[in-house]
């Protein structure tokens, strides 16, 4: 099992279950503030990689929603430049493992890279419906959520 470096916003929905599901995987969860780290666009950049850059941006982040920042308008520079001004731009999770760096927690992927079966028995028929519910995006932006908030 992995120690993973799991940058969050505290009281996300998401990233809770997130970190739930690693640990009940067996891996060690070092939970970081993603909005208190003091980023640089190098460091930044790790994590963000080779993909489009409008993957990098935490759509319901609210200078996108209100159209102040659109992502699809930017060039990588100033991109990386604003999530570090504003770090509740960038997607999140931010995970590390050594030295591999992702961003967001697409399940495929986070489990052929570390592992999400869960080691008890015990614990499958808790976390197995994570498997078909979105922790990407932010159960918060939902209409529902809207009406309800309202």
């Amino acid at each position: 099992m992995a120690t993973v470096i799991f940058y969050e916003k505290p009281g996300c929905v998401n990233n809770t279950k997130q970190k739930a599901w690693l640990k009940a995987a067996g891996h060690t969860v070092d939970a970081r503030n993603l909005l208190t780290e003091p980023w640089t666009t190098e460091r930044l950049q790790q994590f963000l990689g080779q993909r489009p850059m409008v993957e990098w941006f935490n759509r319901t982040a609210p200078l996108i929603k209100s159209g102040q920042v659109i992502p699809e308008h930017l060039d990588p520079t100033a991109a990386l430049q604003l999530m570090v001004e504003n770090p509740l731009l960038i997607r999140r999770p931010l995970i590390q493992q050594g030295d591999r760096y992702e961003v967001g927690f697409e399940i495929k992927a986070i489990d052929a890279w570390l592992g999400l079966s869960p080691v008890q028995e015990s614990q499958r028929e808790v976390y197995e419906p994570f498997r078909h519910q979105d922790l990407q995006t932010c159960p918060r932006s939902s209409p529902e959520h809207s009406r309800i908030s309202q």
